[in-house]
């Protein structure tokens, strides 16, 4: 399998909540930043080699094959997210680039071992879950900031943009997994919310409340 086959079956896995819906050729196109006929013809190849299904106007999902390849290769690039992070001491928005060259080594040995240095770790460092050797993913239970009413508490489990200046923005705020959010008020006007982390009390768009994920904590009587 080429690097760009793996690209594909990568993205198609994730845009189709991990090889669960089909997935139209504009959207991966958008994720590859291709034309949607090179993405055509790729498809076509896949479904070939027995790694997709496609049918014409109704998208593409991922074989069982398929999605046995691509959650290899995302468990690959999540595990070396976390070495990056806890081994090598880069920032979290530092990793996505150079594991997106890490994922393509093919030694299965080094990414058992690598899973085993790390403690076997269920999340990456943007909160995204690792699958397991089997290809099985711990979902965890969350939902976006955005939807946390007011006067309710979260924990941020995870973040939906993972660009570098969305995680500078959030380190700037100091803003982090595990950090226990409070919102107080949201606005109707721009849907901006204020909420609470710690003692520090700040307003943010709407932009960011729907980037974040949250873990909601129990309502204290």
């Amino acid at each position: 399998m080429t690097l760009t086959e793996e690209n594909y079956i990568k993205a198609i896995y994730q845009l189709g909540k991990y090889g669960t819906l089909n997935v139209s050729t504009n959207s991966i196109a958008e994720a590859l930043d291709t034309k949607a006929s090179s993405v055509t013809d790729m498809i076509k190849k896949l479904d070939e080699k027995g790694y997709a299904n496609y049918k014409k106007y109704q998208g593409v999902i991922l074989s069982v094959e398929g999605k046995k390849i691509a959650a290899n290769i995302v468990r690959k690039h999540r595990l070396w997210e976390v070495f990056l992070v806890e081994k090598l001491n880069f920032a979290w928005d530092e990793v996505h680039d150079i594991a997106e060259q890490l994922e393509h080594i093919k030694s299965e040995k080094l990414i058992n071992e690598l899973d085993k240095l790390l403690d076997y770790p269920t999340h990456d460092p943007h909160g995204d879950p690792i699958p397991d050797k089997l290809g099985d993913i711990k979902k965890t239970d969350k939902i976006l900031l955005f939807n946390l009413e007011e006067n309710t508490s979260g924990v941020c489990v995870g973040v939906k943009d993972t660009s570098s200046a969305f995680l500078r923005y959030l380190d700037k705020h100091n803003i982090a997994l595990g950090s226990e959010i409070t919102v107080l008020s949201k606005e109707d006007f721009d849907d901006s919310m204020v909420i609470k982390i710690q003692d520090s009390v700040m307003s943010i768009s709407q932009v960011v409340a729907n980037n974040l994920f949250v873990k909601q904590l129990s309502q204290k009587n």
